[in-house]
């Protein structure tokens, strides 16, 4: 039999924006009902597992316990969501509880689908294939380039919407430039396979990254998708997103980028697009249809890269939106689609991308950050990561 229970805003997970959310709208409505839902036990500070996988840090300084970040005056729910009906406000758990809500915030992010590309389930971290997309694979990844001998060093970016696009780019430039230290760069080729028609959607970073790539001598292909691995003969198979034509390659360290997907419940519900991710307006980041629902993060339907600087803006969205939902007034906060990302192009080398939906540059600090800047590496690696423990996700920023 279904347990049920009642909230005036319910929260469905329990990463950067979900956390963020419950944070804001806990300190503006203390009197409110508020619950979060999410089973994670472990919470992931998910841009340093880049400084993890190219031996800057431990990987397990990049998380903390679930439970020690929520908000006091929030319920916590450690279950997952089996599913979600809109039309009647409620949400089953995976434990048979039914939570009918009046407001719903709907932030589960997007979960790795390495079974998205042929062979490469069960590969990773195995015969030289890795990735900085999996925590228990990044001492791998970095073992990995670390005892690099040479040959074909191949990265890869895919088609399908994913968690930092400059990941890819991140890790292949801080893995070249290891490759110098240890005196085998001469014997590698580095090659980057990407879904994309460019580096960089914006001019000034791009013309910066174009730079990065002559420099380091890095082959690109552009617009060609991962479709294949064989581990056994150390072999990727490319797809070219304009012909149709495949490609392979032998390789003896791949990096791969794998496909993301949006979560089960969402799939199943009546609240997406074509591609899972949940159709909300892009401004107020209200449900086209539902308008006691919103979303952000990763699992919504945004034309912006899903990064954690764009989940922060978001979730002040939403909560002023909720917050003027709740005293019967409309949604009036706007978002105007900014993101933000720091790209490492070598041990020490930042370059601070920041940028709205007009692919305008909106840049915090008064000098031009489309240069490589040794402060930007020292922001990236040291005050980011200070400031999301301590000022993000408690919602004072």
């Amino acid at each position: 039999m279904l347990q049920h229970q009642h909230c005036q805003i319910l929260i469905i997970g329990g990463g950067t924006a979900g956390l963020i959310v419950a944070s804001k709208l806990i300190k503006k409505l203390p009197a409110v009902s508020i619950v979060l839902l999410d089973s994670a036990d472990k919470h992931y500070y998910q841009p340093a597992w880049l400084f993890a996988g190219s031996g800057i840090m431990a990987k397990e300084k990049s998380a903390r316990s679930e439970k020690s970040l929520i908000p006091n005056g929030v319920l916590f729910l450690q279950e997952a969501a089996e599913l979600c009906n809109p039309d009647e406000n409620y949400v089953i758990t995976s434990q048979g509880k039914r939570i009918f809500y009046d407001y719903l915030a709907l932030a589960p992010g997007i979960t790795v689908d390495w079974a998205g590309v042929k062979g490469l389930e069960g590969s990773i971290g195995k015969d030289g294939v890795v990735s900085i997309y999996s925590y228990e694979q990044l001492d791998q990844t970095w073992q990995s380039i670390k005892i690099f001998p040479g040959g074909a060093a191949v990265f890869t970016l895919p088609a399908t919407p994913l968690k930092c696009p400059s990941a890819p780019q991140k890790i292949m430039y801080l893995a070249e430039e290891y490759f110098h230290k240890t005196g085998v760069r001469k014997d590698t080729n580095v090659i980057f396979f990407t879904a994309k028609d460019k580096l960089c959607e914006i001019k000034k970073y791009e013309s910066t990254l174009k730079k990065v790539i002559e420099r380091k001598n890095i082959k690109i292909f552009f617009k060609h998708d991962l479709e294949e691995v064989r581990p056994d003969k150390k072999e990727a198979v490319f797809k070219s997103l304009v012909t149709g034509s495949k490609e392979t390659i032998k390789y003896d360290l791949l990096h791969v980028t794998p496909c993301f997907q949006a979560p089960v419940f969402l799939k199943k519900s009546r609240l997406t697009q074509k591609n899972g991710l949940v159709d909300v307006n892009p401004y107020t980041l209200q449900h086209q249809r539902y308008k006691n629902i919103f979303a952000l993060g990763d699992a919504a339907d945004l034309p912006t890269p899903k990064t954690g600087a764009a989940a922060r803006r978001q979730a002040k969205v939403v909560a002023e939106n909720l917050i003027r939902l709740l005293s019967s007034g409309q949604p009036g906060a706007s978002y105007n689609g900014y993101t933000s990302c720091p790209i490492t192009t070598g041990y020490g080398k930042v370059v601070l991308l920041e940028y709205d939906y007009d692919k305008k540059p909106l840049e915090t600090f008064p000098f031009n950050q489309a240069k490589e800047r040794y402060s930007m590496f020292l922001l990236d690696r040291y005050v980011l990561p200070y400031m999301y423990w301590n000022f993000m996700l408690p919602g004072r920023i």
